[in-house]
Formats: C-alpha cells, sequence, structure tokens
C-alpha cells in the first residue's frame, strides 16, 4: 500500500462519512451546471461559467495536441491525500498506463499535470488546500488559471506538500512547460479575463 493511500483510507477509519458516501448523496442533490468538490471535508458546489469553460477548453485542446483523448479528464473526480479531498480539477493528464482503481476511480499517483480556473468562490482552495494535496502527490506540473487576475501560476517540482517553484505569467504570454514532463508551451493569447 502506498503512503497516499494510507493517508486515503485513515480519513474513511474514523466513523465518519467516506468519501464515496458523501459523493454518492451529493449526485442525487446536486443542480445540473454545478460542479461539486470536496475539500478537506467541506463541500464546495460551484456554477460553470463561460469564462470558466473557455480557458478549460483551450487548455484541453493544446494538451490534446500532444496527448490522446484517453488520458486527457476535465471535472473527473480523484481523490488526493489529506482529510477527505475528493477533488474533480478542471483539468487533469493521467500517466500513459494509468489504470482507474478498485473503485472505478483514478489513482492520484497516476496524475501527471493538473490545471485549475478560478472561480471567485473557491479560489482559496485551488491556492491553498488544493496545491498542497496535489504536490504531497506528487503531481508534477500544478498550473492554475486566474481569469480575475489576468495571470497564469506554474507549480513544479513537489516536495513534501509543497512545490518548489513557481513561475507566473500574464494572459497573453506563453507558459512554458517545455522543461517539465509535458514538454509542451500553453499559450495563453485567447484565455478571457474575469
Amino acid at each position: 500500500m502506498t503512503v497516499v493511500q494510507d493517508r486515503i483510507e485513515m480519513a474513511e477509519e474514523d466513523g465518519e462519512l467516506t468519501l464515496d458516501e458523501l459523493f454518492e448523496s451529493l449526485e442525487r442533490t446536486t443542480p445540473e451546471g454545478y460542479k461539486v468538490e470536496i475539500v478537506e471535508g467541506a463541500i464546495f458546489m460551484s456554477p460553470q461559467r463561460d469564462t470558466h469553460w473557455e480557458i478549460i477548453l483551450d487548455i484541453v485542446e493544446q494538451l490534446r495536441t500532444k496527448y490522446p483523448r484517453k488520458r486527457v479528464k476535465s471535472d473527473v473526480r480523484v481523490d488526493y491525500p489529506g482529510h477527505l479531498n475528493g477533488f474533480a480539477s478542471d483539468v487533469t493528464l493521467v500517466k500513459e498506463a494509468a489504470e482507474k482503481g478498485p473503485k472505478g476511480l483514478w489513482n492520484c499517483e497516476d496524475v501527471e499535470f493538473v490545471a485549475e480556473v478560478i472561480s471567485k468562490g473557491t479560489a482559496h482552495n485551488d491556492y491553498g488546500p488544493k496545491k498542497t494535496a496535489y504536490a504531497l502527490a506528487d503531481v508534477l506540473v500544478y498550473l492554475i488559471a486566474d481569469p480575475y487576475q489576468g495571470k497564469c501560476h506554474l507549480y513544479t517540482q513537489p516536495k513534501d506538500g509543497e512545490y518548489l517553484t513557481e513561475t507566473s505569467v500574464t494572459f497573453g504570454s506563453d507558459v512554458d512547460m517545455s522543461t517539465t514532463p509535458l514538454g509542451l508551451t500553453l499559450k495563453t493569447d485567447e484565455f478571457p479575463r474575469g
């Protein structure tokens, strides 16, 4: 068993509802057009906006120039280390040989890249506990696209729950990820602002 899996299971052993039970309940009550995530046991529901979707789609389309469709995911639940962390990241790239686990979910150990597009109500999650969880899971490349700031923040070199390297670029400039395992440059000139 991996350290990450141990941490996820420890959160489920103290009599609380599990992530699976929480998501099962939420699936019955979530309105159409809303995204649900559980971050450190708190439930966050946010509507998808045009700006949000346009940036997500742009990132996905650029990833698809290099990676097959089966490796690129959007709004698909992955459980991460920490207390009740079930994220439906805006964009996720899984490893080539990745396979779903016994619960039918992708394993966080197989995630190579995550991109989150900031929503006003949940920005603190993307910059805070989600960034920590991604680093703990050794997600090699984490990108935040912030339409309110008009900037992208690129985090690399995860170690002990932190990213050692951060690079920020304004929308309109390229995000150079050619030296990361992704090996590509992301164009942001069509990313809309807030």
